[in-house]
């Protein structure tokens, strides 16, 4: 009975809570049917709520803005925007910190969360996974003494939040792993095995549910 019962339960687990997550996310973009008139919402025209509807209007919303921004006149208008918003007190110092983040995290150039990498947290001799956000800068740059890197170490399972390190580049391992992987064996609290063992994993797992 125990057997069958942790079997069921590795089976519903994953599948319900994905479905939680995608209808949360769902429900969420639905909102931004609010930003139509009413007579132009979806719901008026057609007589029935119908989910998703939402999700195709941020995402034509998103897809619109990109394609305007891209040429020379929405360049210029998204600068006169930048400007503006920098103008109003308060909203500007938060805009401005999310920009910079944003920027640097979604930049094609940049370095920021695209290396796993092995680093010794939180004491000599203890290793973890961490990510590359970057090289120190500014003020920061002047006291440290050789090659250091920016690296976020994340927290298990939850790796929204974690520490903000900087390390000489030798004493950081660059790993031949993806970042997707890298957050999977990190959320799953090393269940999950990247590079093809999670089957291993698993198999294991499911034998000692067996033998207990």
């Amino acid at each position: 009975m125990k057997k069958y019962f942790i079997t069921g339960l590795l089976i519903w687990i994953p599948l319900v809570i994905t479905i939680w997550v995608l209808l949360l996310v769902v429900d969420t973009l639905d909102q931004t049917l609010l930003l139509l008139p009413i007579e132009w919402r979806p719901d008026r025209w057609l007589g029935v709520h119908v989910r998703g509807m939402g999700v195709l209007l941020t995402v034509l919303i998103v897809f619109v803005t990109g394609v305007l921004a891209a040429n020379f006149i929405g360049q210029r208008l998204v600068r006169i925007w930048n400007e503006l918003l920098h103008r109003i007190p308060f909203f500007s110092s938060v805009y401005s910190s999310v920009k910079q983040v944003s920027d640097t995290l979604f930049s094609s150039k940049g370095e920021a969360f695209r290396k796993a990498l092995l680093v010794q947290w939180p004491r000599e001799g203890m290793w973890t996974i961490a990510f590359l956000t970057g090289v120190p800068g500014g003020d920061v740059a002047k006291h440290l003494d050789g090659d250091y890197v920016s690296v976020y170490v994340p927290t298990t399972p939850n790796p929204t939040g974690g520490y903000f390190v900087m390390l000489p580049r030798a004493d950081v391992i660059e790993l031949d792993m993806s970042v997707e992987a890298a957050l999977k064996y990190i959320i799953s609290m090393g269940v999950v095995v990247p590079n093809g063992k999670a089957e291993q994993a698993a198999e294991r797992g499911k034998r000692a549910v067996e033998e207990s």
